[in-house]
């Protein structure tokens, strides 16, 4: 039987050397970064859960009243035992004042077509997107609605003289709904938005004369 040949020092060196570039090769990965990706908290695009669940369940709150004035637009004496009719809170007044249509459009049917918009957009899913677009829509329709809760507000405390107190409930939805996706909107637009590639922006390398 043949004698095993002794390995040199050059060879063990050389064997060390392979194994520590090797393993510098290999990029270390954070696993506090990994855990993160599947943490609720870190969920894109930025926001948590418990906003996007406030953010839905303000949206039905608004969608629910805003059915039920369309209803009572129609059938006023729905009004009549649910609200009061005399006073300063005075429902069926409000409902049924010249500023209750705005163009000839009932403005109950207004609010509810807002709130049906309202609710799609801040289903959980589109607050998880990462097209910064909708994040900008989000926030374009809760100006729009800050900016007619302020009309009709002006409307019944200096034109109608009465308040209604689900239009009350609708405008103080709509004032909630205003502040959460403006002080998320941050968050929301430092994310990249959809189909962006990074690789887009890498200049190609110049090819050297043959």
């Amino acid at each position: 039987m043949a004698p095993k040949s002794p390995v040199s020092n050059a060879d063990r060196s050389a064997k060390v050397a392979n194994a520590a570039t090797a393993d510098a090769a290999v990029p270390e990965i954070d696993a506090e970064l990994v855990d993160g990706y599947g943490d609720e908290e870190m969920a894109p695009p930025g926001v948590s859960r418990r906003v996007r669940i406030a953010a839905l369940v303000l949206s039905l709150l608004g969608l629910a009243d805003s059915a039920y004035l369309t209803i009572a637009h129609f059938e006023q004496s729905i009004l009549n035992t649910t609200c009061s009719t005399s006073g300063a809170i005075n429902c069926t007044k409000v409902t049924t004042s010249a500023q209750s249509h705005i163009f000839g459009i009932p403005v109950a049917i207004l609010g509810l077509a807002f709130y049906v918009a309202m609710t799609a957009i801040n289903l959980p899913p589109l607050w998880k997107t990462s097209d910064v677009r909708v994040a900008w829509l989000r926030l374009a329709m809760a100006v729009s609605g800050i900016g007619f809760v302020l009309y009709l507000v002006y409307a019944e405390l200096f034109e109608i003289k009465a308040i209604c107190e689900y239009c009350t409930g609708v405008h103080v939805v709509t004032f909630a709904l205003f502040v959460l996706i403006v002080v998320t909107l941050p968050s929301m637009t430092q994310r990249q938005p959809a189909g962006w590639d990074d690789g887009d922006w890498e200049e190609e390398p110049e090819l050297s004369p043959s």
